[in-house]
């Protein structure tokens, strides 16, 4: 019987010695985080492994203090110690495992390894470390007054719409629905309101949302977003209250092609109308040819082609006579003799022959 006790104790003391080994926080069926050890010094490292996340997802491992796995990193990224912070991938199957340098946070401890999720859905997860030799304090308690918490999905109304495409300033609408969890009422609540893109830490800037929240009530918010001019590329849009980050949505915002249509035609047209009034300088300045006329406005003579007339009726009408310019009727010799010959208008017949003793009469001699 002794040895039964002897067993069992045995196997506790085990099971308190290997706890630290593999403790680690995540809800059901989602992403969890294991530790190699639970506590080391500053410049010693510990191996953090990972299951349940998705399949090959970046995530970031960070040692953070003023957090526990119950209520998070307190004061955001800005808690950890970034500097030494680790990229990691998920595998097939959405497991990792890589060493992380253990790193002093610039807050006191109790501390964590917080392990989340860069881009995509947001996950996260938190396992309980110790750094050696850094300072622990209590937590600040948590607030006795209202507190909201995310009821339904959050969603980005609207759209796109033509100056968008030519660069204007994407705009959207974060909306989403509360609940004030706490005991007090919540009167204008001022938001925090942040963009990221990529991989870079958003942009904060507060807005103040107005009505009140009462106990164990719930309200839809509507908070607008705007990115900047030409803005394109994967955003996500943050929503922040009281120093907890309480919904994150991803922006897809397509690239402004009328912007880039525009420089094509001022990079066809310019040049073009720049040509264009280079050549009419040119031909203002350039010197004016003989004649007072430029070469632009230069015309050839014109040149009249002058074809005889074609009659039908030319058997009918005598023969002009053409006469050089040189000679006149009256000087041509042999027009005069012509003229000046008798001439016979008695009849022949062309079937009488000739009279052999009627001689032929010419010219003079």
């Amino acid at each position: 019987m002794n040895g039964k006790l002897r067993i069992t104790a045995l196997l506790g003391v085990l099971a308190l010695l290997l706890l630290p080994l593999t403790a680690g926080t995540a809800t059901a069926d989602g992403p969890t985080v294991k530790l190699s050890r639970s506590q080391a010094g500053t410049g010693g490292s510990v191996t953090v492994s990972g299951s349940g996340w998705r399949s090959h997802a970046l995530l970031m491992m960070l040692v953070c203090g003023q957090s526990t796995p119950s209520r998070g990193v307190i004061g955001g990224t800005n808690s950890c110690a970034n500097a030494d912070g680790r990229a990691v991938t998920t595998d097939a199957k959405g497991s990792f495992s890589k060493k992380l340098p253990v790193a002093e946070p610039p807050v006191p401890c109790p501390c964590v390894v917080h392990v989340a999720t860069v881009e995509g859905t947001k996950a996260q997860a938190d396992a309980v470390f110790q750094v050696a030799g850094h300072a622990v304090e209590p937590l600040p308690a948590e607030p006795s007054g209202g507190r909201l918490s995310v009821l339904t999905d959050v969603r980005l109304d609207g759209s796109s719409g033509l100056l968008t495409w030519f660069g204007a300033p994407p705009s959207r609408t974060l909306v989403l629905t509360v609940g004030n969890a706490g005991t007090t009422a919540i009167k204008n609540p001022v938001f925090q309101l942040g963009t990221s893109h990529g991989v870079f830490a958003p942009q904060w800037e507060d807005q103040q949302w107005r009505g009140t929240i009462a106990p164990g009530k719930r309200a839809q918010i509507e908070l607008p977003v705007e990115l900047t001019a030409g803005a394109h590329g994967d955003y996500t849009v943050s929503l922040k209250y009281d120093g907890k980050v309480l919904a994150e949505q991803p922006w897809g915002v397509g690239r402004p092609w009328g912007v880039t249509l525009f420089w094509l035609l001022v990079c066809l047209v310019v040049p073009a109308a720049v040509f264009r009034a280079g050549m009419a300088v040119v031909d203002r300045v350039r010197p004016r040819r003989a004649g007072g006329l430029r070469h632009r406005g230069l015309r050839l003579p014109e040149l009249a082609l002058h074809m005889p007339k074609f009659s039908t009726r030319a058997a009918e009408a005598p023969a002009s006579t053409s006469t050089l310019p040189w000679f006149t009727p009256d000087s041509d010799p042999g027009t005069a003799g012509r003229l000046s010959a008798p001439h016979d208008d008695s009849p022949t017949s062309p079937t009488t022959p000739t009279s052999p003793t009627t001689p032929t009469r010419k010219g003079p001699p």
